[in-house]
């Protein structure tokens, strides 16, 4: 029981993050599982069969708001099921031990590109008025992010939403609304890879749950604290978050004593502090200035 609650609780946590960055519910999601010890192929398993009702949910919300760019999400979601299908495959068919430190590395990768993308690059993001996606830039873009998105447990929204944002034509709220519907068809597809490979019984049904549940709880709380939290600090957040996760994990891998995990833990914890100060520090400023500046006008 106490493990079905810290679950719930995993679910809630990587909803709320996701629900106001637009990305990161796998990532987080599986971070916190592999630590907990699951084997990866069960974690991004039952990561993405939580997500085919979560994924739902939201893009069926972001439809209604007209927030999806349908043709995008059509052209997306064949390659994308696809990589998704394929990677879920690999992932079950290679040895838990063997693959958790490499998976780890992954996300710890996506954490720091995070980390460094909202501290240092970080701009506001101007509307736009049509997208530009053709199907030979959609489909490297779908099998790439759907295969990261299955070996990762996550990466399809980390790796998809900066490769639209990046291009010209989109609007940001179209942006995130795009990729979260076009995120449904990955999640069953990688379902069904992993169901397939791994067998019904494999999969604790009940872990399932509760991270479904912790999600759906979470998602109209994420909806306001994103009206309260600023997306740059959000990001550094969840940045330095994911790379503390899976920073024990690597560790435990590569290095046999383990006196190294507090002085590592130490300088990530001072790097993630500072950045923090940093980001709250800048946001304070740009708020006077503009309001400085708007009194100047007036």
């Amino acid at each position: 029981m106490r493990k079905l609650i810290v679950f719930a609780f995993i679910g809630f946590l990587a909803q709320l993050i996701d629900g106001a960055l637009g990305m990161a519910y796998g990532v987080t999601s599986t971070s916190l599982l592999l630590a907990f010890g699951i084997v990866p192929a069960v974690a991004s398993a039952s990561v993405h069969l939580a997500e085919v009702v979560t994924t739902a949910a939201s893009g069926v919300s972001h439809i209604k708001f007209g927030n999806v760019d349908k043709q995008t999400v059509y052209r997306l979601i064949i390659p994308g099921s696809i990589g998704a299908f394929v990677g879920a495959t690999f992932l079950s068919n290679l040895p838990g031990d063997l693959a958790k430190p490499y998976i780890s590395l992954f996300l710890l990768v996506l954490g720091v590109y995070v980390f460094t993308k909202f501290l240092f690059k970080f701009q506001p993001l101007k509307t736009k008025k049509d997208m530009s996606l053709s199907r030979k830039q959609a489909i490297p873009l779908g099998l790439v992010a759907g295969f990261a998105d299955a070996t990762g447990g996550g990466g399809w929204g980390p790796i998809a939403t900066p490769v639209l944002l990046s291009r010209k034509g989109m609007s940001p709220r179209k942006v995130v609304g795009t990729v979260d519907t076009s995120e449904f068809a990955i999640a069953v597809s990688a379902s069904l890879g992993f169901l397939i490979s791994l067998g019904w019984e494999e999969v604790n049904w009940l872990w399932v749950v509760a991270l479904m549940i912790g999600g759906i709880v979470a998602a109209p709380i994420a909806a306001w604290l994103v009206q309260k939290l600023h997306e740059q600090l959000m990001g550094v957040l969840v940045g330095g978050f994911i790379i503390l996760i899976n920073m024990r994990t690597l560790l435990d891998a590569w290095f046999e004593s383990a006196t190294i995990l507090p002085y590592a833990y130490a300088i990530t914890l001072l790097i993630w502090g500072v950045a923090i100060v940093y980001t709250v520090i800048n946001l304070k400023k740009k708020r006077q200035s503009s309001s400085h500046n708007k009194e100047i006008e007036k």
